[in-house]
């Protein structure tokens, strides 16, 4: 029976949920508070990860990606203690801009129906 999910997945959703609990518990930087991680991608050999992160108050997003990676050690160490692995990886944090291109997207779709109803073309712009 084949793996249902790679080694680096299952090490990148560990890390992903250490990660959360560590920035909430141990990280005093208040830039860091309101600070999500969306995704982990890491090297073939898991010596590097880089970190996926959204943050709620979009006007920061700059500051606080400096903020984690200025604390990525302190986080690696961290989290070397909480995960069982041989090699815990060098963190590096990107800001994630998915969320924000779907919104937009969803934006642009919702306004295209709304043309299309007020036009005639579809009878509802709700279906």
């Amino acid at each position: 029976m084949a793996k249902e999910f790679t080694r680096s997945q299952r090490l990148g959703e560990q890390i992903r949920r250490e990660l959360s609990a560590l920035v909430q518990n141990e990280v005093k930087d208040p830039r860091v508070a309101m600070v999500s991680f969306t995704a982990i991608k890491l090297s073939r050999d898991l010596s590097h990860a880089t970190v996926y992160c959204s943050v709620m108050n979009k006007e920061d997003k700059d500051e606080t990606v400096q903020a984690l990676n200025r604390a990525s050690g302190f986080l690696r160490k961290k989290l070397a203690a909480e995960i069982n692995a041989r090699i815990v990886p060098a963190l590096k944090f990107i800001y994630d801009e998915s969320l924000e291109r779907g919104a937009h997207l969803t934006d642009l779709i919702n306004a295209a129906r709304k043309d299309d109803a007020e036009k005639g073309l579809i009878d509802d712009a709700t279906e």
